[in-house]
């Protein structure tokens, strides 16, 4: 009872003295808001992390096809998901604790003297305080679909007799904060200002919640009005954008800044190799690493130019950014999961030390053989890190575009240009050089659609963006549904692959058209061995439980079927 009515009755207001901080004071919202200051405080608060819990350290991506660890399978695509399931039951709460904040801004700033605030301060404000709300409220419904909605402070009454309001009911609304926010933001911040929401952020992140619905009008209008700002673009490195000491770049257009001054960092030894001293608990999967296509521009399983038993020749570039090349030297020392290689060199001291990164010299060393790439840099190395979170790029936004240009069959030179910025980016050049990489000049719906699919995969990989668009494809039945797979045992590894000459794979996966990898072949023949099951249900996985706690406490707030 405490716990909703901290939702919907009581608002806190939490001040910090920087972004990012945790709270030093907290102050009433009878004694608040009576000076710029204490509305910039407050609007901090809403860029604290806990409040941004599915972008963090990989969150969304553990529910996706993209993650494996171990023999360890998450919630979500084991099946196991109830309504007393934490993270269903965390981020309800802290989305409605964002939602609440940015209610108390918005209508502190309707209630304050005029001079107070300078009106152009006013509308900031106010347009920032619902670009937060905008983005809260649409993932709710992404999540859970019909919500309770509300704007204004609610008392104990109302709190108990509070409902969920149909999700179409809402988007609207949705759309003219965003739509507010994108008319009083700034489109950048000067020199030594604080780097907050803009107007491109808000056409973004409307687009964004627009996609999660397939409401693609809104998708392509968004979008294309982020493009037409011309303030972003793509960085000219895709493996350089990612490093924590890659900041300001003109392709970032909402992150929430990390600093270990502020107290804002993480800890990413799960995902180091184990010669450098982390874990190797978690890993990019299988499924992912045979979704970056051949550079002929064709999936694996149809180009002449794939050797399995050189699975990152002749790859796009993006593959060797994203998962460590076996025999390249990362964070100073050669990785090599081949069974026969028991000593390895660190490059930093020129000697030869034992390779904890092959099972045969380590159990725990990663299970496929596969390591992390992607914003691994030697700053990891001290197992704390401050890189930014990145919520929303330029690539995703051109990608989005192209997307909505697709479903709505409204395909042009401009669909293609989209989709062929993000792909020649990766091959270091200009979409214009067609001849220097593999340029999309197909127009077939139907084609373009598995296209832009593969592209956002590999494009977006571990960013936290594969588990929304398993949803909203629908494909999460399919993807989920089958089983994680691995390199055998070492003495079976040797016997049946290695000893054959057959390392890394045998033989080539069949990948669908929606990109799916298929291994079961190669598990049917004991050429790989199946860690663990997935089994989503698509009767009910496709919303997230209505936390238990919210369904006893009130009885108007239903449960989603089958939970």
């Amino acid at each position: 009872m405490k716990k909703f009515i901290f939702l919907f009755g009581i608002i806190f207001i939490v001040s910090c003295s920087e972004l990012d901080l945790n709270p030093l004071s907290a102050g009433s919202s009878e004694n608040w808001y009576s000076n710029q200051t204490e509305f910039n405080l407050a609007l901090n608060d809403l860029y604290r992390e806990y409040l941004w819990a599915t972008e963090v350290s990989y969150r969304t991506e553990r529910y996706s096809d993209n993650w494996n660890q171990r023999l360890t399978q998450y919630a979500f695509p084991g099946g196991t998901i109830a309504s007393d399931w934490s993270d269903a039951e965390s981020n309800w709460v802290n989305f409605y604790k964002g939602i609440s904040r940015a209610n108390s801004i918005i209508n502190n700033l309707h209630e304050i003297e005029n001079n107070v605030l300078a009106e152009e301060f006013r509308n900031r404000y106010e347009a920032e305080a619902r670009f937060m709300r905008a983005t809260f409220y649409g993932t709710l419904v992404f999540l859970y679909g019909d919500v309770p909605y509300f704007t204004k402070y609610l008392d104990i009454e109302e709190a108990f007799n509070i409902g969920r309001t149909n999700k179409e009911t809402i988007l609207p609304f949705i759309y003219e904060d965003f739509d507010f926010a994108a008319e009083y933001l700034p489109e950048v911040y000067g020199s030594g200002e604080l780097k907050r929401a803009t107007k491109g952020a808000a056409y973004a992140m409307k687009a964004r919640i627009a996609l999660y619905v397939s409401d693609w009008e809104v998708v392509k209008s968004a979008a294309e009005d982020c493009i037409n700002l011309g303030v972003y673009s793509l960085h000219p490195d895709f493996g350089e954008y990612f490093l924590s000491s890659t900041k300001n770049s003109d392709e970032t257009i909402f992150a929430i800044p990390r600093s270990q001054q502020l107290n804002s960092s993480w800890s990413p030894r799960s995902w180091l190799p184990r010669n450098v001293g982390g874990t190797s608990t978690a890993q990019p999967s299988w499924e992912l690493f045979y979704s970056f296509l051949a550079t002929d521009g064709l999936p694996v399983d149809e180009s002449p130019l794939f050797d399995p038993k050189e699975p990152f020749k002749n790859r796009d570039p993006r593959l060797a950014e994203t998962i460590v090349p076996f025999g390249n030297v990362h964070l100073g020392v050669v990785y090599d999961p081949h069974p026969n290689s028991e000593m390895v060199l660190n490059v930093n001291t020129g000697s030869m030390i034992q390779n904890k990164d092959t099972r045969s010299v380590d159990i725990y060393a990663a299970y496929n053989g596969l390591t992390l790439k992607k914003g691994v840099d030697e700053d990891w190395l001290d197992q704390i890190v401050d890189n930014d979170i990145i919520i929303m790029r330029y690539a995703d936004v051109l990608l989005m575009k192209a997307e909505a240009d697709i479903e709505l069959n409204e395909i042009d030179e401009s669909t293609l240009n989209a989709i062929n910025q993000v792909r020649a980016r990766a091959y270091g050049v200009d979409e214009a050089e067609v001849l220097e990489y593999p340029s999309v000049q197909i127009i077939s719906q139907s084609e373009l659609r598995t296209i832009l699919r593969t592209e956002r995969r590999v494009e977006l990989a571990w960013e936290n963006r594969r588990f929304a668009d398993l949803i909203r494809w629908r494909l999460a039945e399919v993807a989920l549904t089958r089983p994680v797979y691995g390199l055998l045992d070492p003495i079976e590894l040797r016997e049946q692959i290695v000893d054959k000459g057959l390392w890394f794979l045998p033989e080539i996966p069949e990948i669908d058209e929606n990109g799916l990898v298929d291994f079961s072949s190669l598990f049917d023949q004991g050429l790989i061995r199946k860690h663990v099951e997935r089994n989503f249900d698509p009767k009910r996985q496709y919303l997230w439980p209505i936390p238990f706690k919210e369904t006893q406490i009130n009885p108007n707030i239903s449960q989603n079927p089958y939970y």
